[in-house]
């Protein structure tokens, strides 16, 4: 049961980091980018995600320990827990890999990879009007949705602890 707890602490701990990232970006960085001219928007999301994707290794650590310690958790969970206990877990990973993941990798980080295509110093103004256009309603949209899931899960492995 030790191993048991200690995945449970490791998971909940980086699922909510992950959430208040998201949350950051739903919250604060989004809105505050939001403000900006379409050249100066775009500018600003390629600098901030440029970061993120060159390799920031707590970054990754965190996101992808994320996945691994809940994975790791539900099974575990799966073969020493019963009751509710359990059954917060099981879902708690199944919501968030299909909740959080599953969108990032396929709708959060295209809409990224193709706004980071875009050539801000050789568009007009109406071309950049459409490249931020294309990205910003639905990137924000599936952000406002992996923050919404990323703290349900954070707040039921929360539940969890306080039950063992």
């Amino acid at each position: 049961m030790i191993l048991l707890e200690l995945v449970l602490i490791l998971a909940t701990f980086l699922c909510a980091l992950t959430a208040g990232f998201v949350f950051a970006f739903a919250s604060v960085v989004m809105p505050g980018i939001g403000k900006l001219a379409d050249r100066e928007f775009i500018r600003s999301f390629q600098a901030i995600d440029g970061i993120i994707q060159t390799g920031q290794f707590a970054f990754g650590l965190v996101w992808m320990g994320s996945v691994a310690a809940l994975l790791t958790l539900a099974v575990l969970a799966a073969l020493q827990l019963d009751g509710i206990e359990r059954g917060f877990v099981v879902v708690s990973a199944l919501v968030y890999v299909l909740g959080v993941q599953v969108p990032t990798f396929t709708i959060n980080v295209p809409l990224n990879n193709d706004l980071q295509q875009v050539d801000t110093d050789a568009l007009d103004t109406d071309a950049l009007a459409a490249a931020r256009s294309a990205f910003e309603s639905r990137w924000v949209k599936w952000n406002s949705i992996r923050t919404v899931m990323a703290s349900l899960v954070s707040v039921a492995l929360m539940f969890v602890l306080l039950r063992l």
